[in-house]
């Protein structure tokens, strides 16, 4: 399929988690006649969405994984990939930890480089400490600066940065209709995955990481559980604390209460199981499986560290605070079960969250880009 235009994105994998999963989402409502999108990823391991993106017409290059002792090589791979694929004029930065590195190597190519931020927050300890100092030059290397939320913007580029005409929050977005409420396909999923009709079944979708803070998440189900024999908690997703949470699911005496579903791309099914949607993130820079919950009409008990802009339908959203008592959490969870089955995929879509609008979005920002260079104005731009 031969495209006006192709553009790079910069990933650190292609498997399913929120960035990768929401980019997947726009890539399925593109016109690839006019823009397709091709990918440049930091493993060598197989990923989920491989043999997808193949089939939809996008090609995937490999970088060595940054390890910060390996900066030639790095540096070197990335100058390789520009000499060999001068068909290129946009490049879609994802990967901000090393951004300032290949970015530059992209401008003296001639191509035009898009900055996203996805996040608020890098975490704690030195490696936090060493990306945050990698990205303070991405401001001011990036044509373009997108990011999912003001509070993801402001942080990776500065406050002066929302101001800019080349500065442009995007949200998130979704296919609503796929998350619609099933009473059919909430018994079947709940067969399935072995829950009785009666079980109040609390659920969380993320990846095993730190930031998402599972720990905290079975402490509040330790006690939930402790009062309700029915309760059971349901786990989508997989990551690098997969093994730590099974041994505390383990030692915590849950293991016939919790159930594990690792990766899956049957998310909108399992959120048909639950009763209430369980979010305590450290930090977010959005919160997409927040739009996939709203839209299936769930209750969402959430950390307040989580941007203003997911709280959609407010009857649905319960925002605490982390340093809440835990029997706030406990309590504001019980109450939070879900009650009705009115559709709210409408309300999710008319406030700007769908997929098909957003789509279009980006395919006529690639093509504008694309004819008229850097410093076009995107701000007002919908």
């Amino acid at each position: 399929m031969n495209s006006e235009i192709r553009v790079l994105r910069v990933l650190g994998n292609l498997n399913r988690g929120g960035i990768e999963t929401n980019i997947m989402n726009l890539y399925r409502k593109t016109d690839r006649k006019k823009v397709q999108f091709d990918f440049v990823i930091h493993t060598a391991e197989p990923c989920s969405y491989e043999k997808e993106i193949q089939e939809l017409g996008g090609k995937i290059y490999r970088i060595p994984k940054f390890t910060g002792t390996n900066f030639l090589q790095y540096k070197k791979a990335w100058e390789e990939l520009f000499e060999n694929h001068k068909e290129y004029k946009i490049i879609h930065c994802h990967v901000r930890s090393t951004a300032s590195i290949y970015m530059p190597i992209a401008k003296r190519y001639g191509l035009i480089t898009i900055a996203h931020s996805h996040n608020t927050s890098s975490g704690s300890g030195l490696q936090a400490i060493i990306k945050d100092t990698f990205q303070i030059p991405i401001r001011y290397q990036a044509d373009y600066m997108l990011a999912c939320s003001e509070d993801a913007g402001k942080w990776l580029f500065g406050k002066k940065a929302l101001k800019k005409d080349t500065f442009k929050v995007v949200y998130n977005s979704i296919d609503t209709k796929k998350y619609i409420f099933s009473a059919i396909a909430r018994k079947d999923e709940r067969e399935r995955l072995g829950i009785k009709s009666n079980a109040f079944v609390i659920g969380n979708v993320g990846r095993f990481h730190p930031q998402k803070n599972h720990r905290y998440l079975l402490e509040i189900f330790e006690k939930i559980s402790h009062n309700n024999k029915d309760a059971v908690l349901l786990l989508v997703g997989d990551g690098i604390l997969r093994e730590e949470i099974e041994n505390i699911i383990s030692e915590k005496k849950l293991s016939e209460k919790v159930i594990l579903t690792g990766e899956t791309s049957k998310v909108f099914n399992l959120l048909q199981a639950m009763d209430v949607f369980v979010f305590p993130s450290l930090f977010e820079g959005f919160g997409n499986v927040l739009l996939e919950a709203q839209s299936n009409g769930l209750p969402c008990v959430i950390s307040d560290n989580i941007p203003k802009s997911t709280h959609i339908i407010p009857s649905l959203i319960h925002p605490l605070s982390l340093n809440d008592n835990i029997d706030l959490w406990v309590k504001t969870i019980c109450c939070s079960k879900r009650e009705c089955h009115t559709p709210c995929d409408k309300l999710v879509a008319e406030a700007g969250f769908d997929v098909n609008k957003t789509a279009k979005w980006y395919q006529n920002f690639y093509l504008e880009i694309y004819k008229g260079g850097k410093n076009i104005s995107i701000k007002d731009t919908i």
